[in-house]
């Protein structure tokens, strides 16, 4: 019976079948969270999910902090499929589909709820399809957060603190048009290399997520936080579709199935750390402004005409209804 056995496993490995062992799967996960934020722990709650249900046949590999290179770098990776998913935002999604450009309208919601509804349900059902016309199938949201606005000069209150101000903000021309409409000079910086350049005053402030301010240590070079929340966005998880296609029915029901889970886990995770970071902040130094974003907003019609020429007048239309609608 052990050489029927044996000469079975051979015959199969001639002939290119797998054996169990064979068949099971290693993918890579790479984003830009750091070991500590809630994104890497929603990155393992995820792996382990995955590798439980699947008994083993998938296993996640975590590459965290930039590990696989820049989020440009990574999701370009991801729709060649050399690297199998990543977590982008909208904004860099919007090289593939301009749909995503819309997201990161300035003071397009009322809070997280309303960005949720808008963006789990008519948002992604409209621009889902141009992801796997890039080759990449959209798992879930995750959570990055309303971005607020850091420097080291002065409290910001009003639009006019603002003006003057060199501000960093990531390439994506929904956070560089809001700040240039407010008065800043503008600067693009890679995110792995902003704390130098705020320590040698390159710049005066950045805007981020508290989570991020208060994860990456931003507080120790920036005194002051006003809580703008003049843009949100999120991690949106999406796999290659190469890999995809390698996947079983229930395997790709299981791996949509967790990264639900571990994404509404992220998010409930940093609104609830938010307001206790807030304090902490305040404890580590940093003024903390809560302006009116009424008069921030009042200040965005630049933004807007330069994001409509962007994204595309029809798409930005269409966008705004979906927002309206879900308030």
């Amino acid at each position: 019976m052990r050489k029927v056995l044996i000469s079975v496993l051979a015959i199969m490995a001639v002939v290119g079948l797998s054996t169990a062992s064979e068949a099971k799967m290693a993918l890579k996960l790479g984003h830009y969270a750091n070991a500590e934020h809630a994104g890497n722990q929603a990155a393992k709650m995820f792996a382990d999910g995955v590798s439980s249900r699947t008994n083993g046949e998938i296993t996640v590999e975590i590459y965290p902090n930039n590990e696989l290179g820049n989020p440009p770098e990574v999701l370009e990776q991801n729709v060649l499929g050399v690297i199998d998913m990543s977590l982008p935002t909208q904004g860099q999604l919007a090289k593939y589909s301009k749909k995503f450009g819309c997201v990161m309208l300035p003071f397009a919601y009322e809070g997280y709820d309303h960005a949720y509804k808008v963006l789990d349900g008519p948002f992604i059902d409209w621009a889902h399809k141009d992801l796997e016309d890039a080759g990449l199938v959209f798992l879930a949201n995750w959570e990055w957060g309303f971005r607020n606005l850091t420097n080291s000069v002065r409290p910001i209150n009003t639009p006019d603190d603002v003006k003057g101000l060199k501000i960093r903000t990531p390439p994506e021309l929904s956070n560089q048009s809001a700040m240039e409409a407010l008065g800043a000079t503008v600067q693009t910086i890679q995110f792995s290399e902003l704390p130098m350049a705020l320590k040698q005053g390159v710049v005066d402030g950045q805007e981020n997520p508290v989570s991020v301010i208060y994860a990456f240590k931003i507080y120790e070079t920036q005194k002051y936080l006003a809580m703008t929340g003049h843009t949100y966005n999120s991690m949106v998880h999406v796999m290659s579709k190469k890999t995809w296609d390698k996947l079983t029915p229930e395997q790709q029901q299981i791996v949509k199935e967790e990264s639900k889970k571990a994404g509404d886990f992220m998010r409930q995770t940093l609104r609830d750390a938010e307001a206790d970071q807030i304090k902490k902040l305040e404890a580590l130094g940093m003024e903390v402004t809560w302006p009116d974003v009424a008069a921030f907003k009042a200040k965005m019609g630049p933004a807007y005409e330069r994001m409509k020429a962007s994204v595309g007048a029809d798409n930005l239309e269409y966008f705004l209804k979906i927002v309206e609608a879900a308030k």
